[in-house]
């Protein structure tokens, strides 16, 4: 098991856009993304980060190339971000 972890700048005012731009494609995530195990939010006051869990580190890394993300959620999530994302993969020990 692998876990993708994103860490987004997201200012105070623009979290509820963002936490609902993750709930919009949490489902579509879990169903229709190879190797996908689960999606959670963690919110902070710094910051935002999205917790994804996969079966291998090749599936966290074809998602980040996948039309799903590349095409819906960057694009949805661009305009609320303070900040480039922070992206890394952990792989389970």
């Amino acid at each position: 098991m692998v876990f993708l972890q994103i860490t987004l700048k997201v200012e105070a005012q623009n979290r509820p856009a963002a936490a609902e731009v993750y709930s919009r494609y949490r489902e579509p995530f879990r169903q229709d993304v190879p190797g996908a195990q689960s999606k959670q939010l963690l919110v902070r006051d710094e910051d935002v980060q999205v917790l994804h869990a996969f079966d291998n580190r090749e599936h966290a890394q074809g998602y980040l190339t996948s039309a799903l993300f590349t095409s819906d959620v960057v694009v949805e999530l661009k305009p609320l971000l303070a900040g480039e994302p922070d992206v890394r993969i952990y792989d389970v020990a």
